[in-house]
């Protein structure tokens, strides 16, 4: 079956399409062809430490299961303990 919205644009309020576990990293930012995840949702309980356009930095703490509706440019392994996966 093909897809009936594939003619549509993908804004940031539409659904995820692709998605991948995300490496913590303190200086690699998280775009993936240009682009960076529209969502972060937690699989192992943890704090995420979260980084935004003007380079602050803030950790949140997420439970399993747990959605972020965040787009980050980076998330830091300083201060993240929890396993996360981003929806792009």
């Amino acid at each position: 079956m093909s897809d009936p919205f594939r003619s549509h644009a993908v804004g940031r309020t539409a659904p995820g399409m692709r998605h991948r576990t995300i490496t913590p990293s303190d200086t690699i930012d998280l775009a993936v062809s240009g682009e960076r995840p529209r969502v972060i949702m937690c699989q192992a309980a943890g704090s995420v430490a979260l980084v935004d356009d003007a380079g602050t930095v803030i950790s949140y703490t997420m439970a399993a299961g747990q959605i972020l509706p965040f787009s980050p440019r980076r998330i830091n392994a300083t201060g993240t303990t929890a396993i996360v996966v981003g929806w792009w």
